[in-house]
């Protein structure tokens, strides 16, 4: 049974930071692609940020420099650290293994003002 739990979500002010984390069971994490998306209601999932199992990172433009995707295959762990925070980043955050199609619950990130 795959199991996927984000966190590391909550509530910061605009320019502050946030460090995600996801743990992955059931799957054989260090083989697989790993997404962080998100949403916000209304929208389809975005896929923020993308690590492959070589450690190769790829971002969507809106977070380039800001946010930093990494893994710890050791411990079948996801990370997004996140600096630099604005309002349109508030969404809930989701991470997956990009080509599976098992989703965990998401973490709420709300960015104020």
């Amino acid at each position: 049974q795959v199991r996927i739990v984000e966190s590391g979500g909550g509530l910061v002010q605009s320019g502050g930071s946030l460090r995600l984390s996801c743990t992955v069971s059931g799957i054989n994490f260090k083989i697989y692609q790993m997404g962080w998306y998100r949403q916000t209601p209304g929208t389809q999932r975005e896929l923020v940020a993308a690590i492959t199992s070589g450690g190769s990172t790829n971002y969507t433009n809106s977070v380039k420099d800001r946010f930093t995707i990494s893994r710890d295959n050791a411990w079948n762990t996801l990370f997004l650290q996140m600096d630099s925070l604005k309002l349109e980043d508030t969404a809930v955050y989701y991470c997956k293994p990009v080509s599976s199609p098992y989703w965990g619950r998401g973490t709420q990130v709300t960015v104020s003002s």
